[in-house]
């Protein structure tokens, strides 16, 4: 995954998560459109992991079978559910030079995903996320997610003094030092999490880079709405205790070091060498 270009320069690279739950009605078909895309139009080194949240159908079993039939999708396998979990658990062990992740039903358009690594490789920001919340946002949804996403926005501005506009869509990156300086102060490890993250990122004076995306909504997405919103309440009131107690400072946050890099055009490779160092205990499938 981490190969170099032809000035013998390390290029930077990136690991992009897909949590699944129950999703083997989906998994091969949205995994082979973001294997195809990223391949055809991503100028970087890429690696996909699918991070199967203790799926009780058939998601292990076609995860495993993805993993032989495309070059630079990996799986694993949690025994607990949980979104935030899921991430935590791949982004830690990433090799990778930035981290994302994206929403198994491919909600937002895949066009913005150079777009919101770009700055992070860059080294120009810290986290990026995807923002149906723009102003040149394309979404299209029902009335009644419109309105809970916006609410929710609206009162992390007033109680937290959020200044990013969506915390919850389902399209986001970090730089992997900058995750796992924060990453031990991430206490949910569901819905919540991305919310903790950009908030923690804010509080520590992270850059925060926001892309407007086009989004679709899915109709048969999982969420529970209600449960969703009382849990991030809690979270909200948790977070809101730790700032005034001065809990969200992380003192060890690793701060931006500007290195552009013009992409060269990228020759896929099954053997990519890892960085001396790097975390080569990944347990992966293959």
């Amino acid at each position: 995954m981490n190969a170099t270009n032809a000035g013998g320069v390390r290029r930077r690279s990136v690991e992009i998560a897909v949590p699944v739950y129950n999703e083997a009605h989906v998994l091969a078909d949205s995994i082979g459109r973001l294997h195809a895309h990223l391949e055809e139009s991503f100028p970087f080194p890429f690696r996909i992991t699918i991070a199967d949240n203790a799926s009780t159908d058939a998601t292990w079993s076609v995860a495993t079978d993805l993993t032989l039939r495309l070059p630079h999708v990996h799986a694993q396998r949690l025994e607990e559910k949980g979104r935030g979990r899921a991430l935590k658990h791949v982004w830690s062990r990433s090799a990778a030079d930035v981290v994302a992740y994206m929403d198994v039903d491919l909600s937002t358009g895949l066009e913005a995903f150079l777009p919101l690594v770009a700055p992070l490789l860059s080294g120009h920001s810290d986290l990026a996320i995807g923002s149906r919340l723009h102003r040149e946002a394309a979404v299209v949804r029902g009335a009644k997610r419109e309105f809970v996403s916006r609410s929710y926005n609206a009162l992390l501005k007033a109680g937290l003094g959020a200044r990013f506009s969506d915390a919850q869509c389902g399209f986001k990156a970090v730089r992997t030092d900058v995750f796992r300086a924060l990453a031990p102060h991430i206490e949910d490890t569901a819905w919540f999490f991305d919310t903790e993250l950009l908030v923690l990122a804010q509080r520590n004076r992270l850059r925060i880079h926001e892309v407007p995306v086009d989004w679709t909504d899915d109709p048969d997405s999982r969420v529970d709405i209600v449960r969703t919103a009382v849990d991030d309440l809690k979270g909200m009131g948790r977070m809101l205790r730790s700032t005034l107690t001065g809990r969200t400072r992380v003192p060890s946050v690793p701060r931006r070091t500007s290195t552009p890099q013009v992409p060269a055009a990228r020759t896929p490779s099954p053997a990519d060498v890892l960085p001396a160092g790097a975390n080569t205990h990944l347990e992966y499938a293959s």
